[in-house]
């Protein structure tokens, strides 16, 4: 039997020698994956990086694309349908690295601004794989959260879900996890724009993990600019990687789109993007997972508790597992690198991977980082 051609992006992590048995594979870097390479491809492993589209595909013999991405707004659907093309994308795949980075971005603000998180409001809009779970770490925190998500609330009916003008007039902090959308009754492309801006409680922070386009750089640097924004957190920016400097100066926190990258996240693309290969093509792989993941550099975490508040620990446990303003430093100093800093990111695990140990038990704070996934010693 002859083996099929599968395109791949060299940044796909776990991947390699793993599909060789079954196929012919050829590594590229994501955004020099053209036409001429894939012409005679099966099947194409992409990330966000590859734009595939008419121009990309029209006469290859390309019938099966797969990105280890939770959005696929770069892959033209309405031509891969209409041409047979069967496409997937990887719902969820990082959705708990994208928790892990909220928690951190919530433990940083709470220490630099002296922020008690349980006397704040977060709305989140957008509450799919991801939203969900910063709900449930909100709550978890002891904040009061709001939810909109105005294609859950068709489906689901209104009860449990908000306007998004009530998000914006009584929201300390607003965390955006929304895909992006061009068009339609449900367009996220510049969904945060000067108008959204004017009706925004005075002082409240803005996060965005989702994608650039969704929030309008002019606007938000005006927000900043006027004060009427507390602060930004920005993991993605309109035209990546040609980032606006300027805006990129006055963010509290500010990554190069990697809220999703901990090394877990890219295992569970990595393993979603095989197994609907081998399903589609008959291989003998529809189980696969990773093996042997890097362990973090120091897995265990060890705290003298006495005298520290609940929310202490848990801040130290967090930032010990991820210290966001490492990234933060690297992309302000050097913000060329931004493409170099997300293919070459370093390992993060997430909190699974770790093990507390307390000098000093304290059921309540033992319950919660447990919740958090962290294991306890005993």
């Amino acid at each position: 039997m002859k083996k099929i051609t599968v395109i791949a992006d060299e940044k796909i992590p776990f991947l390699r020698g793993v599909l060789e048995p079954y196929a012919e594979v050829i590594y590229l870097p994501g955004n020099k994956i053209d036409r001429q390479s894939v012409m005679n491809g099966d099947a194409l492993l992409i990330r966000t990086r590859t734009r595939c589209d008419k121009s990309l595909l029209e006469g290859t013999s390309v019938q099966f694309i797969a990105t280890a991405t939770i959005g696929f707004d770069h892959i033209d659907t309405e031509y891969c349908n209409q041409h047979k093309i069967a496409w997937f994308n990887a719902p969820g795949c990082n959705s708990s690295s994208v928790q892990q980075y909220i928690t951190a971005v919530l433990m940083e603000l709470s220490r630099e601004q002296h922020i008690r998180l349980e006397d704040k409001t977060i709305g989140i809009v957008g509450v799919g794989n991801v939203g969900s779970k910063v709900k449930k770490i909100a709550e978890l925190l002891g904040m009061k959260v709001k939810i909109n998500d105005p294609p859950r609330a068709r489906k689901e009916g209104e009860q449990g879900f908000v306007t998004l003008d009530e998000i914006l007039q009584t929201c300390d902090f607003i965390t955006l996890h929304v895909p992006l959308n061009k068009t339609g009754i449900d367009k996220t492309f510049h969904l945060v724009n000067k108008e959204l801006f004017s009706k925004m409680k005075a002082g409240a922070w803005l996060f965005n993990t989702s994608r650039g386009e969704v929030v309008e750089t002019g606007a938000l640097r005006s927000a900043l600019n006027s004060g009427r924004l507390a602060g930004t957190v920005l993991d993605v920016w309109e035209n990546e990687p040609s980032i606006d400097l300027e805006l990129l100066r006055k963010t509290f926190i500010s990554t190069p789109h990697i809220a999703g990258y901990s090394t877990d996240g890219k295992a569970n693309g990595t393993s979603q993007v095989v197994r609907l290969l081998a399903a589609h093509f008959g291989l003998p792989l529809t189980e696969f997972f990773p093996l042997n993941l890097p362990e973090p550099l120091f897995p265990e975490i060890k705290i003298d508790n006495a005298g520290l508040s609940s929310s202490q620990v848990i801040e130290q446990c967090v930032l010990h597992t991820y210290p966001i303003m490492s990234d933060h430093i690297l992309i302000q100093d050097h913000p060329e690198t931004f493409e170099q800093q997300r293919g070459q990111y370093p390992v993060r695990r997430e909190f699974q991977a770790y093990t507390v140990k307390l000098s000093k038990a304290d059921q309540g704070t033992i319950d919660i980082l447990k919740k958090l996934g962290f294991k306890l010693a005993e």
